[in-house]
């Protein structure tokens, strides 16, 4: 038996972009971190608001809580980051895999960004190493790398519970896609497949639920009921299989609503470009390039 003490976890569902957020915390007063917060964004007028990450910061003030660390997965490309809005009324720091640098790269020449953009993470306070530890107050947590989806996909786990970000879905969904550019789906298969060598009970909170006719959205199983049922890589699924139907699934999917100011956005840590000479921040949509 253990004595370490075990992960407080509040999730907040997002309707319009099927998005999972937490906080996880040691206990009421004590500190916390937030994993893949959103900001609302409307598609139609361009404009954004808080009503999601608002919620967030309710509950963190009703525990009294103390923001050790805004935790993002990876680079959204289905919905827009709200950590720089949360960093500057909670404060904490900001922190995501260190391969963003190579995400960054790829999307600075796709939206030829502004040359005072530098793809080198300097947007983060924090990157996390393949396996780093952390703490989170009470609570020890560990940076577990799982590529596939994009290069910069980090799993974070804390103590029993592990928030996978988009490299898992529930077992009747399956996995994420792994066309967007520096996706690999020989690099998911074995980053599922390391997450599957937790013991079983080990608790898996996803980042989205895409849930089929029928059933209410949920976003929580286990490592046995992963092996048991997921319907793309449960046990016995060999990579060969698992990487032919990835590749053919991916070829017919569109791309995301949101893929075009979500990535701009997150590559930046949730910041808004730089305002131009009138005053206003504008986002590129680029023609004839994904």
């Amino acid at each position: 038996m253990t004595d370490r003490i075990q992960p407080q976890i509040k999730a907040f569902f997002d309707p319009a972009t099927w998005t999972v957020s937490y906080v996880v915390y040691d206990h009421d007063g004590g500190h916390c971190a937030i994993v893949d917060s959103v900001l609302d964004y409307d598609s139609k007028s361009g404009r954004t608001s808080t009503k999601s990450a608002d919620a967030l910061m309710a509950f963190v003030k009703e525990k009294t809580l103390a923001v050790q660390w805004i935790l993002e997965t990876h680079a959204h490309a289905d919905h827009l980051s709200a950590a720089h809005y949360l960093r500057k009324q909670l404060g904490g720091q900001i922190a995501i895999g260190a391969a963003i640098t190579d995400v960054q790269n790829v999307f600075k020449g796709i939206f030829n960004l502004e040359p005072e953009f530098h793809p080198d993470g300097s947007q983060f306070d924090h990157l996390f190493q393949p396996e780093e530890k952390f703490a989170i107050g009470d609570l020890t947590a560990q940076a577990l790398s799982v590529p596939g989806h994009t290069p910069a996909c980090m799993a974070y786990q804390m103590e029993d519970a592990v928030f996978v970000g988009d490299t898992l879905f529930m077992p009747d969904v399956g996995t994420a896609r792994c066309d967007f550019p520096g996706g690999n789906a020989h690099d998911l298969y074995k980053s599922v497949r390391k997450l599957m060598e937790l013991p079983g009970d080990t608790r898996l909170y996803m980042c989205h639920d895409y849930p089929p006719d029928g059933r209410e959205p949920v976003w929580e199983s286990t490592v046995a009921e992963q092996r048991a049922s997921n319907i793309h890589i449960r046990d016995g699924v060999t990579e060969e299989a698992f990487v032919s139907m990835r590749s053919k699934r991916d070829a017919g999917l569109a791309m995301p609503n949101l893929i075009l100011p979500s990535v701009q956005i997150n590559i930046r840590a949730g910041d808004m470009p730089p305002p131009e000479a009138n005053g206003h921040a504008y986002l590129k949509i680029p023609l004839n390039v994904l």
